[in-house]
């Protein structure tokens, strides 16, 4: 029985440290050198002050006048270069775009990823540098995964004109229990506590404030959700949550087979096709001046 309990008390102290390890790995941050922008993209590279003497790193570039401007948001651990498919798409139609890298990823500057809430700094002091330079005109912001739960969670006053999340995330409970659930089967879900009780001391935030979904109706505008019928990460069923919570305007689009997966790069046709009538709809000179 002292062999039994000793192993016991082994295999809890390696789940305690593997939990730790988990948390350190998870939360530290991807900066990394980016450098110059695409030539194709035509954009200057930027530094936005965010607060407390941080700074957001980023590429902007003009579309036409009069067309709006759309902000890109990468995902956990990516950095602006993943935005670029699209900020080419939206610039060959006209769309002013700013790639921003998130807080603690890239050439941003952050100690520690936050799973959206410091992030959310980053995306108001975005917001506030597209205002300034296209002065009256709409803009948009289209996140994916991490960035789609920092523009919820950054509580955005005045709101953007238009909405694109992806991907997200609906609370950082289940979404702890859904990637244990991913690597170690639905056993990994019972140590997630483990994970979430490392969250207040190594990040410095509560749980309880990392629920996208708690802030989604606070939003207060045009939202159009995007899930995969076969992301694992954030289970259709959460996202379906997610959508319930959005106040209107708000649209929902199931990707068929994609998984936790960029979703312009999985079908580029469709996602255009769907993506632009919204943006197209609210991000008007006219509709703007309306609202």
């Amino acid at each position: 029985m002292k062999r039994s309990a000793y192993g016991l008390l082994a295999l809890l102290i390696l789940a305690v440290l593997a939990s730790f390890a988990a948390g350190e790995i998870f939360s530290r941050p991807a900066r990394r050198e980016i450098g110059v922008a695409p030539p194709d993209l035509r954009a200057l590279s930027v530094q936005i002050p965010s607060t407390k003497g941080e700074r957001v790193s980023g590429w902007f570039a003009r579309g036409l006048p009069n067309r709006g401007a759309v902000l890109l948001l990468h995902g956990v651990h990516a950095d602006r270069r993943q935005m670029i498919p699209r900020a080419l798409w939206l610039q060959s139609i006209g769309y002013s775009v700013l790639l921003i890298d998130l807080p603690a990823h890239g050439e941003s500057s952050g100690d520690r990823i936050t799973f959206g809430l410091r992030e959310g700094e980053g995306v108001r002091a975005a917001l506030a540098y597209l205002r300034h330079e296209l002065p009256g005109e709409p803009v948009g912001v289209i996140g994916v995964s991490l960035g789609a739960a920092s523009t919820v969670l950054a509580r955005l006053h005045p709101a953007p004109e238009a909405v694109v999340l992806e991907s997200m995330y609906p609370d950082i409970t289940e979404a702890v229990e859904d990637r244990l659930a991913i690597r170690l089967g639905m056993p990994g879900r019972s140590i997630a506590p483990l994970l979430l009780v490392q969250i207040p001391l190594i990040l410095g935030v509560r749980a309880d404030a990392l629920r996208p979904i708690d802030a989604l109706p606070d939003l207060h505008a045009p939202v159009f959700l995007i899930a995969g019928s076969k992301d694992r990460h954030t289970r259709l069923e959460e996202s379906e949550r997610l959508f319930e919570a959005a106040a209107q305007p708000k649209q929902f689009w199931v990707v068929d087979g994609a998984a936790h997966v960029d979703l312009y790069d999985f079908d580029p046709p469709a996602y255009k096709a769907r993506v632009l009538p919204f943006l197209e709809r609210y991000l008007q000179v006219s509709h703007h001046a309306s609202r």
